[in-house]
Parts: C-alpha cells; sequence; structure tokens
C-alpha cells in the first residue's frame, strides 16, 4: 500500500476533527482550515491510490 494512501487517511480524519471542532467553537478559520486538510488528504490518498493501481499494472506485464 502506497504511503500516499495512509497519509491521506490521517489528514483526512485530522481536518475532519479540526472542520467539527471549528464549528462548535464558532471558529471559522479553524474550520475552514479543517475543511482544507481534509480534501487535501482525500486528494493525497487518491494519488496513493493511483500510484498502487500502476504498481499493480506494472507487476502484470510480462
Amino acid at each position: 500500500m502506497d504511503k500516499n494512501r495512509t497519509e491521506g487517511a490521517k489528514h483526512q480524519a485530522k481536518g475532519a476533527v479540526k472542520e467539527a471542532i471549528g464549528k462548535v467553537t464558532g471558529n471559522h478559520s479553524k474550520e475552514v482550515a479543517g475543511n482544507l486538510e481534509k480534501n487535501a488528504g482525500k486528494v493525497q490518498k487518491e494519488v496513493g491510490k493511483t500510484a498502487d493501481e500502476i504498481r499493480k499494472e506494472d507487476r502484470k506485464q510480462p
């Protein structure tokens, strides 16, 4: 499994927590920062997923 997949998942979780804390406390900047980190984590996770798929296809080639 590509490192980007695990790191992306970690950033998604951290971002979701920050976003929720921002909503609860009324801290708009923390909410936005959490949302940005969450979405960046989603992108990073997809990059890792794509890298895994490429490696998988490379192994299939004779």
